[in-house]
């Protein structure tokens, strides 16, 4: 099949969840025999080849402000995968809703993963807000298939959109610890801090977990991963926190050292409260982490409702009492960890999520 992939910044450049769904998805379907093509953004590539690991890649040119960016580089790159010959076409990011108007034209075969609720999220406020609830609407109204990555996701679109919706879930590596040196570079010993890796945004909750972490008198480190590109509040009263304990990172863009983080790591703390499977969740399973995560519909769905993880709440003191748990039962920890693996193998391998998208692709273009 030849499939166009829209909507993410392109590959293999790695920024967030959609452009890691990209390169895992793409690399395995060119392996399986799939002519594939991913739409970039010409300004993130300083060399531009028309083919990387026998993908095809087309370069959109899109302007440099934070809100347009992402939305004027679809418009086009959408438009110019439905003038191409191609069996389907992929698209990424709820925000592209309103872009499947192209395909109906054209009578392209369509399907869009919608990822999150991102019409929920407090970084979206006003417009950007009612943009994107409408945007999700007009997903399921335009394009042949909606992907939602969690089985709550799906009931979510079912409410609020009367929509009928394929669940495929997001994907993780398994990997085992690779170099504990790295854990030296930042003063670090095993098992002797919790972890939190995210961006610095109201709606992952970073400030809750700081707060009661500060509460308790552990004496391991608090090792926050994660910035915002950008001058913002928040995220710098989250750095002024004062506990001598909290070590900032900011980004890590080295994944063997953000994996070693995760897995020698005492337990990682997951506070992302919107969207469905989170990468960041599956990536600390992945690494044989500990989780504790906040009690949510989305992460209760990942961690199989406490098989797999803990849960805390936003009330006070809640994970502080929590924390006060962990550190008075390290058995319990040391099982989460010799299991969390167990959970990619049975649900989120790439190789089992690719072979869904096939599937899928396979019954909307009637092949066999």
């Amino acid at each position: 099949m030849k499939i166009s992939i829209v909507g993410s910044r392109g590959y293999p450049y790695v920024y967030s969840g959609f452009e890691t769904f990209v390169k895992e998805l793409s690399e395995r379907l060119v392996h399986s025999g799939h002519d594939i093509t991913v739409y970039c953004h010409r300004n993130l590539f300083k060399t531009r080849p028309k083919i990387v690991n026998n993908i095809h890649l087309v370069y959109i040119p899109t302007i440099e402000k934070k809100i347009l960016s992402q939305f004027i580089h679809s418009f086009q790159a959408m438009l110019h995968a439905c003038l191409r010959k191609n069996d389907i076409i992929l698209v990424v990011n709820p925000a592209n809703g309103p872009f499947g108007v192209f395909a109906k034209i054209f009578r392209k075969k369509t399907a869009i993963n919608v990822d999150g609720v991102e019409w929920m999220r407090p970084k979206w406020k006003g417009l950007g807000q009612k943009y994107f609830y409408w945007a999700s609407r007009m997903a399921t109204r335009l394009y042949d298939e909606v992907i939602t990555d969690s089985v709550e996701m799906q009931k979510i679109y079912e409410k609020e959109f009367n929509s009928t919706s394929t669940y495929i879930a997001y994907g993780a590596s398994i990997q085992e610890s690779k170099n504990p040196a790295y854990l030296r570079k930042r003063d670090l010993d095993e098992r002797q801090y919790y972890l939190i890796v995210g961006r610095l945004i109201p709606d992952n909750n970073v400030d809750v977990i700081i707060r009661e972490f500060i509460k308790t008198d552990s004496p391991r480190k608090l090792v926050i991963v994660g910035d915002v590109p950008y001058r913002d509040i928040f995220a710098q009263s989250i750095k002024e926190s004062g506990d001598p304990r909290l070590i900032f990172t900011g980004y890590i863009r080295d994944q063997d050292e953000l994996g070693e983080l995760y897995n020698q790591s005492y337990a990682y703390f997951h506070g992302h409260e919107f969207g469905g499977t989170n990468p960041s969740l599956l990536k600390a399973l992945a690494h044989s982490s500990a989780v504790c995560a906040l009690d949510s519909v989305f992460n209760r769905e990942v961690l199989k409702n406490g098989e797999y993880g803990l849960f805390f709440s936003k009330n006070p003191d809640n994970l502080k009492n929590v924390i006060c748990q962990m550190e008075d039962h390290p058995e319990r920890l040391e099982e989460l960890r010799e299991k969390s693996i167990q959970r990619i193998r049975e649900h989120y391998t790439w190789e089992k999520i690719t072979g869904q998208y096939v599937e899928l692709f396979k019954k909307m273009t009637g092949a066999s």
